[in-house]
C-alpha cells in the first residue's frame, strides 16, 4: 500500500492541477495579507475561502484521480497485491498531496509575515487543522461516490450534488428549521445538526476561537456554550475524525468486493 500510495502522491504532486492549486493558495495568501495587514482578518477571510474550497476541490479531484486512473487500477489489480492496499494507498495519495498544497500554499505566506510572533498563530492552525479533516473527508467520499457508481456522468453529478447539499442546501435547511420551529427549544436540535455536517462544524470551530460567535446571535451563545468547552473541542475532534474514519472504512469493505 505504502509503494501506491507513494505512486499516487508524486503522481498528483507532479500534476499541473497541483502546481494550480498551489499557487492560488499562495496568491490567496498574499494578496490577503497585502490588503489587511492584520493577520487575524486575513485568517477570518480565509475561513469563507476554506470550508467552501477544500471541499470541492477535495471532491473533483477525488472523484477525477479514481476514473482517470481505472486502467491503471485494473493492471494492478491483476497483480498480486492486495485489493485494500490499492483502493486506499490511492486515495492516501490524492488525500495527502491535495493536504500538502494546502498547507504549504498557506503556510508560506504566513510565515513570511510574521506567524509565529503573532496571537493568530493558534487560530491559523486551527484553519490548517481543518482544512486538513475536510478534505481528507471530502476525498473519501468522493472515491465512495465513485466505487458506486460505474458511469463517469453519474458518478461526478452524485459527487457534485453532495457537496451543493453539505455546502449551502443543509445551511439552507438548518436555518428554516430554526425558523419554523423556533418557539421550541433548539439547542440540542443545533449542536446535533452541526455535527452532521463537517463544513458546519469546521467553521463553527474556527468562529468560536476567532471569538466571533456573537455574529451569530443565539445559536452563537449556545455554539459557545458547548463548543467552546475543552470538551466540546475534544468531541468535535473526534466527530471529525470518525467523518475520515468511517468513509475510509466503506472504501476498504468496497474494496473487498469490487469488480471491474
Amino acid at each position: 500500500m505504502l509503494k501506491i500510495l507513494k505512486y499516487s502522491f508524486f503522481d498528483l504532486v507532479r500534476s499541473r492541477w497541483s502546481y494550480v492549486y498551489l499557487l492560488f493558495y499562495l496568491l490567496i495568501g498574499y494578496v490577503l495579507l497585502f490588503l489587511n495587514h492584520d493577520l487575524s482578518k486575513a485568517v477570518i477571510t480565509l475561513m469563507n475561502i476554506i470550508v467552501i474550497l477544500v471541499p470541492l476541490i477535495g471532491t473533483i479531484f477525488g472523484i477525477m484521480y479514481y476514473y482517470n486512473s481505472r486502467e491503471f487500477t485494473e493492471l494492478l489489480l491483476a497483480q498480486p497485491v492486495k485489493r485494500m492496499s490499492v483502493f486506499l494507498g490511492q486515495y492516501l495519495g490524492v488525500a495527502l498531496s491535495l493536504s500538502l498544497s494546502l498547507l504549504i500554499g498557506l503556510g508560506l505566506p504566513f510565515i513570511s509575515y510574521g506567524l509565529f510572533q503573532s496571537d493568530a498563530v493558534w487560530e491559523f492552525g486551527l484553519l490548517l487543522v481543518n482544512g486538513t479533516f475536510l478534505t481528507l473527508i471530502f476525498t473519501a467520499l468522493a472515491f465512495n461516490i465513485a466505487m458506486i457508481n460505474e458511469n463517469r456522468i453519474k458518478g461526478f453529478s452524485y459527487a457534485i450534488l453532495m457537496w451543493l447539499f453539505l455546502a449551502v442546501i443543509y445551511d439552507g435547511i438548518f436555518l428554516m428549521s430554526l425558523v419554523v420551529f423556533g418557539e421550541y427549544p433548539l439547542d440540542n436540535f443545533s449542536i446535533i445538526a452541526t455535527m452532521l455536517n463537517p463544513i458546519d462544524l469546521s467553521r463553527i470551530l474556527i468562529l468560536l476561537k476567532l471569538d466571533i460567535s456573537a455574529l451569530l446571535g443565539y445559536t452563537g451563545a449556545i455554539f459557545q456554550k458547548f463548543f467552546g468547552t475543552h470538551t466540546g473541542v475534544l468531541l468535535s475532534m473526534t466527530i471529525l475524525t470518525l467523518w475520515v474514519a468511517l468513509p475510509v472504512y466503506n472504501i476498504y469493505r468496497k474494496s473487498l468486493k469490487k469488480d471491474f
